[in-house]
């Protein structure tokens, strides 16, 4: 009895050992589901969401461009694409092969499709082919029940309308490459297009926008479900240029009668540029979805180099559109008066070397305002020599040559004005006096691009103020306005100056091209740029017409002009390159004056804020 009441004791203490353990045991379980349930509610419910819920990026609206009176440049239309799911499509070739009989697919785009059906999970759509037409929607909309895991899908695609016109003025859109990424989520999303030049990518940023979000429920494995929530996004900020799509196109157009050429129109008040035209051009929607090789090819070995925005890169000898500043230069320094003359023989002799003057017999007794009407060449040559190459430097720098405008497009080079410390800091060797008589006609180390002549000209008609060409009006609610500053020349100096490209057109070296129009007559300079100098041996042969050369060796053709010759108000610089002489450019740039007159695109823009006013049909002229 002893034993069974001993076995007895040790089993009544085992039991409350364990069952000790258990209530233990409970009690660390229940606190826990305590402190998971109640205490921890809130953090484990945000993590179950997040693996049922997905917060995915939309693209936002891209911001439109406008020209000065509202006309769209650059806009987004629907894009319908057909996207496929490859676990619901099945055999990825078979389905491609059905879906060529609607919708003709390449064979570079078949292995596309089959890389990307390789690389990514099942579930995930793969773009088949962009920008369908309405006809190929509704022909895979009526076959897709025999079109297993194809579906349509709309998006916004970047569009020109006016294509050549405004490809250099506007740029174009682009998809995202690796050196684009700044750790912004959006520039990953698949399709986004950024700004790659121009307007585009200068103003990149503004008009983006921000994007929206999609709240959609998933499975375990990631498969969308059901969309709970949609923001669209903020769309990207409109830009409205100073550009008139009128006068641009017509530029454009006007420029095609030569091989290679460029022109800038402006305010000569304010600095709106007008027209900023480039020939030849290219379709900037030819970059919009991806340009293909054999296109890309060919825009990159045209010998005319389309890429290349000349008004604002091209780089040339300005010529005798210099002499302006030459002659200011020796104004301002005192080194002659508009009335004292040099004595034109044809040429002009310096130490052993003879400097000639593009009249071979010579322009005889020159006063200033007859020698820039004249371009003689030996005026300038002497007066140049009489002020030195630094002093005409720094003339010129005043009124843009030689150093950047600040236009608000990416891609502008400075040229060149040289002095005696570049030289010396560039190519180790002193300034020699005949280089800057060479300088004193707009030769030699002298370079400036067709923008920085036409500022020259604004500046020098406009009472000396020192403008600022822009293409940007309006950007989103934020108006351009600069009030430009004094330059700082006599305005007696600037009025000689001026009467003598008066002088051109009247009985100067233009007078054959002067605006007939009465009141819209146009002053200015013409410009021969030299290329290559004619050999020796080409003049035994008779070759020293410039039409007998090879067009890359023929000499520019420049002119810098204004209009209207009292109250001056629009400037414009035409180069023709490899024209030949400047009896090229004069006449175009007196039909561009003359448009630009008939147009009048400086009468006074919206306000803003306000909605761009499209002109009425009497405002288009």
């Amino acid at each position: 009895m002893d034993r069974d009441t001993d076995r007895y004791r040790n089993l009544t203490r085992r039991a409350l050992v364990l069952g000790g353990f258990k209530t233990a045991l409970l009690g660390v379980l229940g606190t826990r589901l305590y402190v998971l349930q109640v205490q921890e509610n809130a953090h484990y419910r945000v993590l179950a969401e997040e693996n049922r819920i997905n917060m995915r990026l939309l693209p936002p609206s891209r911001g439109q461009i406008l020209d000065r009176f509202g006309v769209p440049l650059a806009i987004n239309h629907q894009n319908f694409r057909v996207l496929m799911v490859e676990e619901q499509a099945g055999d990825v070739a078979e389905t491609l092969d059905r879906l060529s009989a609607i919708v003709p697919l390449s064979e570079a785009e078949r292995l596309r499709v089959l890389r990307d059906a390789d690389r990514s999970p099942a579930f995930v759509p793969i773009t088949v082919q962009d920008n369908l037409s309405w006809g190929q929607v509704t022909r895979l909309d009526v076959n897709s029940p025999e079109l297993p895991g194809l579906a349509i899908e709309v998006g916004e695609l970047r569009s020109y309308p006016f294509a050549e016109s405004t490809g250099h003025v506007l740029g174009y859109v682009g998809a995202v490459t690796e050196q684009d990424l700044t750790g912004d989520p959006v520039l990953r999303l698949p399709g986004f297009r950024i700004g790659k030049t121009g307007l585009e990518l200068q103003h990149d940023q503004m008009m983006r926008g921000s994007a929206g979000t999609s709240q959609v429920e998933v499975n375990a494995v990631g498969r969308v479900i059901r969309e709970l929530s949609r923001d669209e996004g903020t769309p990207g900020s409109e830009v409205q240029v100073t550009v008139d799509i009128r006068l641009q196109n017509y530029v454009q157009e006007r420029l095609k009668t030569e091989h290679s050429a460029t022109a800038v129109v402006l305010d000569v008040l304010n600095g709106e540029i007008f027209a900023l035209a480039s020939h030849p051009g290219f379709d900037p929607n030819l970059f919009t979805t991806g340009i293909d090789g054999p296109t890309w090819r060919g825009l990159m070995d045209d010998p005319y180099v389309p890429l290349t925005n000349k008004a604002i890169a091209g780089q040339y000898p300005p010529g005798s559109t210099f002499k302006m500043l030459v002659a200011l230069a020796a104004l301002e320094d005192g080194s002659t008066g508009p009335h004292n003359t040099v004595f034109c023989p044809g040429h002009l002799d310096l130490g052993s070397h003879r400097f000639h003057c593009w009249r071979r017999g010579g322009h005889g007794s020159m006063d200033m305002v007859s020698a820039i009407a004249q371009s003689c060449d030996t005026y300038f040559y002497e007066i140049g020599r009489r002020v030195g190459i630094d002093k005409i430097a720094a003339m010129a720098n005043r009124f843009a040559i030689g150093q950047e405008t600040g236009l608000d497009v990416p891609g502008e080079r400075s040229g060149l004005m040289p002095t005696r410390d570049w030289k010396m800091a560039t190519l180790g060797q002193p300034w020699q006096p005949g280089e800057t008589v060479v300088c004193s006609i707009g030769q030699g180390y002298v370079s400036a691009t067709p923008l920085q002549l036409a500022v020259m000209t604004a500046r020098l008609v406009n009472g000396g103020r020192a403008i600022r060409p822009h293409l940007t009006y309006r950007l989103g609610e934020e108006v351009w306005a600069e009030e430009p500053p004094e330059i700082g020349v006599a305005p007696q100096n600037l009025a000689v100056v001026v009467e003598g490209m008066e002088a051109v057109t009247r009985a100067g070296t233009a007078r054959r091209f002067q605006i007939a129009e009465e009141g819209l007559e146009m002053g200015g300079k013409t410009g021969t740029s030299q290329v290559r100098r004619i050999t020796m041996a080409e003049r035994a042969a008779g070759i020293i017409r410039q039409q007998d050369r090879p067009w890359r060796d023929r000499h520019h053709g420049l002119f810098v002009g204004f209009a209207p010759l009292h109250r001056p108000r629009y400037a414009c610089c035409v180069v023709v390159e490899h024209g030949g002489s400047s009896s090229v450019a004069a006449p175009i740039a007196r039909d561009i004056l003359l448009r630009a007159q008939e147009l009048n695109p400086a009468r006074p823009l919206v306000a803003a804020g306000v909605a761009p006013r499209v002109p009425a049909p009497a405002d288009r002229g």
